[in-house]
């Protein structure tokens, strides 16, 4: 149950500012970091929080959020993006990795990523409201664990970079192991900066990439691993697996999944999040030990 000193500090972080884009920074073809100037306010916030924004504060989305409200029959609700900045660090920043549609697997076409992603120039003012979520790190971390793990897919590594680089900076006791997958790799994102961030601190922060469907990737560095993040990969980086933390973030089953797993009288098939937390519980990770978050 919240506390009472919890929930004051809740509604000091959740609020609505307004921030100008100061960099637009594209990572791969598909993602891009949205810098933001956030003036001289100091914001509270920790790392694997995430922002909302309202597709109707961008009057270029007018009449496409009209018309999914008259397709679903009610209002367009704020989209969450997490960030990628740390609290240590200077300025705020979230990536937003563009959503496509896919006919017959895409219910409705994505409203605001492809225009955060492709069409965001510096100087353009926003409106934020932050910062929320449970996917962060407890405050006694380091008394539960000596080592962090961290699963991801795709954009899944957002929320986990910023946590990841808090730790490197306010908890040296603590190791950390980053599983993280995507289908090729060009697809990898802040590939540079996790390079970076191993060589910086070669005793601390082991990166293992699992790439699906680039069978070459091995060739790019060593390592690299091909295939999907099994329970065998798994068991093999997570020598003591009662003893450790999971931070899992990836694509789930989503709500729509579920209506069209139903219509056809099935089963949703698992997604990445799925698939990895039944590994974990395979190999013996505990599940009180696992956060997790998912990405649609």
């Amino acid at each position: 149950m919240e506390s009472a000193a919890e929930t004051v500090a809740k509604r000091r972080r959740i609020r609505e500012l307004e921030v100008m884009v100061a960099e637009n920074i594209r990572e791969t073809h598909d993602t891009s970091t949205l810098v933001l100037f956030t003036g001289n306010d100091h914001l509270e916030y920790k790392a694997g929080h995430f922002l909302t924004l309202d597709p109707h504060d961008f009057p270029g989305l007018e009449r496409f959020t009209a018309y999914l409200e008259d397709v679903k029959a009610k209002r367009e609700p704020a989209r969450a993006y997490s960030m990628c900045s740390a609290p240590h660090e200077k300025q705020l920043a979230i990536t937003v990795k563009e959503e496509r549609y896919v006919s017959g697997l895409t219910k409705y076409p994505p409203l605001l990523s492809p225009l955060l992603v492709h069409r965001i120039p510096r100087g353009t003012r926003l409106v934020i409201t932050g910062f929320s979520g449970p996917y962060v790190l407890p405050d006694d971390i380091e008394s539960r664990t000596e080592r962090l793990v961290h699963v991801c897919a795709g954009s899944g590594i957002v929320p986990n970079f910023s946590i990841l680089k808090q730790c490197l900076v306010e908890h040296p006791q603590l190791k950390h192991t980053l599983i993280y997958s995507n289908k090729t790799w060009k697809d990898v994102i802040f590939r540079r900066q996790l390079q970076d961030l191993q060589a910086e601190h070669p005793d601390r922060l082991a990166v293992v990439h699992a790439i699906t469907r680039d069978p070459d990737a091995v060739n790019r560095a060593r390592n690299v691993r091909t295939g999907r993040i099994n329970e065998a990969l798994l068991k093999e980086l997570i020598p003591d697996p009662t003893a450790v933390v999971v931070y899992c973030c990836g694509p789930g089953i989503t709500r729509y999944d579920r209506e069209a797993a139903k219509e056809k009288g099935e089963a949703p098939a698992p997604r990445f999040l799925e698939s990895a937390l039944a590994s974990l519980a395979a190999i013996g990770v505990p599940d009180d030990n696992v956060r997790r978050e998912m990405y649609g």
